[in-house]
């Protein structure tokens, strides 16, 4: 299932780990259809995960085409894969870039499963970067453990009604129109 990612920075007090007590702004990524989706499940996450008051700074549009987790693994890198593409007409590569968030301890751990990530790809591509990511936590629509099928069968009904687009005739290819039609006159009479 194809998902839409938000980066949603909250700010918040936090104990560090010498037991003081600071604020902190720190980015989630929230599955959400909307912005307003976005700022309703950052709500619900951060009252689960923070007692006190929090502020949501900002909303914004993550252009990660997929989220990898793995098990055993507590920091987040951000990887950029590019996709190698042999353009027919101008018979030269083209690159496109998509970038995947996959958990992992270290930069070489993230190699590997970025490189898992991308097993089943049926094209070439390279990994030119991975950096590590701020992201703290990722909250995906439906993790599975939440059992409440109505709600994950609403949602899948709800993305699968997308608008159908009937073909229809370009009104400007006048190549095709003008030999289809034949101009009569038309007689007007009088009763």
């Amino acid at each position: 299932m194809s998902a839409t990612w938000y980066e949603c920075k909250v700010k918040y007090r936090k104990i560090d780990e010498n037991g003081v007590q600071k604020v902190v702004t720190e980015p989630y990524l929230v599955d959400a259809i909307s912005y307003t989706e976005a700022e309703r499940r950052i709500n619900e996450e951060m009252a689960a995960y923070v007692s006190e008051e929090f502020k949501i700074t900002n909303i914004k549009f993550a252009n990660y085409s997929e989220i990898h987790p793995f098990e055993k693994a507590d920091r987040w890198f951000k990887s950029k894969v590019a996709l190698v593409a042999y353009d027919e007409e101008s018979g030269k590569e083209r690159k496109t870039n998509i970038y995947l968030l996959v958990q992992a301890n270290d930069v070489k751990e993230a190699y590997d499963n970025t490189l898992h990530a991308m097993q089943n790809t049926m094209g070439d591509y390279t990994i030119p970067a991975i950096a590590e990511s701020p992201i703290m936590d990722v909250f995906p629509y439906f993790s599975g453990e939440e059992g409440n099928l109505e709600a994950l069968e609403k949602f899948n009904a709800v993305k699968a009604s997308k608008l159908e687009i009937q073909e229809m005739e370009d009104p400007l290819d006048f190549e095709e129109t003008v030999d289809e039609f034949v101009i009569e006159e038309d007689t007007i009479t009088e009763e």
